[in-house]
């Protein structure tokens, strides 16, 4: 179901689902959080995005009231992205997502695979590998 379809819908499930339906849009709430990053930070700090689809993912979020982009007129351009209070509110919710995945994961899937960079600031520019 696409997410045009969804919004039709006065279910307030499917109106959320449709809001956060890709797997890039909860990742970038975690990365962002309660701070300002430039566009250039959240591509590094998401390397496995594409450029294109991190800007597509962005503007639908914008659309949808979860993050503001704050452009300022200077030399070269500068682009901060910042979550509003409703993507705010969305931070306890993948927080309790992530303890429901810990708690239930078989083991040996995705051990190898560490996502504490979603709730700890990513230090020194590393690149996260989601």
């Amino acid at each position: 179901m696409k997410k045009n379809e969804l919004m039709q819908y006065s279910c307030p499930l499917g109106k959320a689902m449709a809001a956060l339906g890709s797997k890039w849009k909860p990742i970038i709430v975690l990365v962002i959080k309660d701070r300002k990053l430039r566009f250039g930070e959240l591509a590094v700090r998401i390397n496995v995005i594409s450029r294109k689809v991190l800007t597509d993912q962005l503007r639908e979020m914008e659309t949808d009231g979860l993050v503001i982009r704050e452009e300022f007129k200077e030399l070269p351009p500068r682009v901060e992205y910042s979550l509003t209070e409703k993507g705010l509110a969305l931070l306890p919710i993948l927080y309790l997502l992530e303890e429901w995945e810990a708690k239930y994961q078989v083991k040996g899937q995705h051990e190898d695979k560490d996502c504490a960079f979603l709730n700890e600031d990513v230090k020194n520019n590393k690149a996260v590998n989601v």
